[in-house]
């Protein structure tokens, strides 16, 4: 009984503290941005060909930081900036106080094969053993706690059973994390050419931890000899971050068109900076993702759409035209094209506004574009 009483009055805090968080985040402005280098301290992570976990993720964490930083519509938040070792709990901690959109963590991952490549989780159960394993290791840092029995209320690293209990505080946030991780994975592979393992669900406690949108990145392999020594390098570091940084800002920008959807053009792009070289920005072209079309009119949640949460629709006579996405950014609306293929979509096709008016995507192309 003492246990129920003293568990309950955890969970009624962590629930007006997310409230709280909420309200935070509401009355500011800035898209806030929590940035995770994963481990530190006395707890160095995967040790992979010599290389240490610790410091590479906290290297591109700051990396993308200090970006953002440079961009006046975020404000970022750290949980470490130095080699400091930080709890899981107080991780999500640091965000739900800051009030935080979005969540990201950043670690490198570790297997007796050569194994590489890229991959991205969100909180789920929709787990094989190979994402228990990557998440039983990530997770397992808790034992190197003082106190970790009581900060995760009896949670076992090794159990599979554990994993149930932390999906609930992420469910309502799943859509959103599928898409930043999707648009993560997307920048991975096709502007720096890294293998994709695609984007999975797994039961981390650091996500678990968070009342917002949150992914956890595997930057890569550090036992893999190739990859390791790429990661461990500041080029390798310097292009993992940067297309990071291009991911959170294209997240943040596809937001923007979801609250945005009833005004005729997209909100001009206010800042590039953080975009990928090659990216084509067409400031008078609104470009959609036309997913769906037919004379039954269809109400714009997610859950009518396999999930994807950033919809507006069309009437054209008798027939309703249904989009993903609203972006001037051509390389953008690429990437969600391929998402919404992935989302079961197999048909949908990318189609050009000018002034509202529906016009030739092969027109639209041959306006003036700006690029980095």
């Amino acid at each position: 009984m003492k246990r129920s009483i003293i568990h309950s009055v955890f969970l009624l805090i962590f629930i007006v503290s997310a409230f709280n968080a909420t309200i935070i985040s509401q009355e500011n402005d800035k898209f806030i941005v929590v940035l995770d280098a994963g481990h530190g301290g006395h707890d160095p992570g995967n040790r992979g060909n010599g290389y240490k976990e610790k410091e590479i993720a906290l290297n591109v964490v700051l990396a993308v930081g200090a970006t953002l930083e440079k961009d006046d519509r975020f404000k970022v938040v750290y949980t470490r900036k130095t080699d400091d070792f930080i709890e899981l709990h107080e991780r999500g901690s640091i965000a739900n106080k800051a009030g935080a959109d979005l969540f990201v963590s950043v670690h490198c991952n570790s297997h007796r094969s050569q194994a590489y490549g890229t991959e991205t989780f969100v909180l789920g159960l929709h787990a094989n053993d190979e994402n228990f394993n990557v998440a039983k290791n990530e997770n397992s840092v808790i034992l190197l706690e003082d106190n970790y029995e009581a900060n995760y209320d009896g949670f076992d690293p090794n159990s599979p059973e554990s994993i149930i209990g932390l999906t609930l505080m992420q469910e309502e946030y799943l859509d959103q994390s599928l898409t930043l991780a999707s648009f993560v994975q997307n920048r991975f592979k096709k502007t720096l050419s890294r293998k994709s393992r695609g984007v999975k669900q797994a039961g981390f406690v650091v996500l678990h931890q968070t009342y917002m949108p949150s992914v956890l990145i595997e930057l890569g392999f550090l036992t893999n000899n190739s990859e390791g020594k790429y990661l461990n390098s500041k080029k390798g570091q310097a292009e993992m971050a940067k297309s990071i940084i291009t991911s959170i800002v294209d997240y943040k920008e596809s937001l923007d068109a979801i609250y945005k959807v009833s005004e005729p053009e997209t909100p001009e792009v206010t800042n590039t900076t953080a975009k990928m070289e090659g990216d084509r920005v067409f400031e008078d072209i609104t470009f959609k993702v036309q997913i769906a079309a037919g004379s039954s009119e269809i109400e714009l949640q997610p859950f009518n759409f396999n999930g994807l949460d950033q919809l507006s629709k069309i009437k054209a006579g008798d027939l309703y035209k249904y989009y993903f996405g609203s972006t001037s950014n051509y390389t953008l609306i690429q990437e969600l094209k391929d998402i919404a293929v992935g989302k079961g979509f197999d048909s949908s096709f990318i189609v050009a506004f000018r002034n509202s008016e529906l016009i030739p995507l092969t027109e639209a192309l041959k306006a003036n574009t700006s690029s980095n």
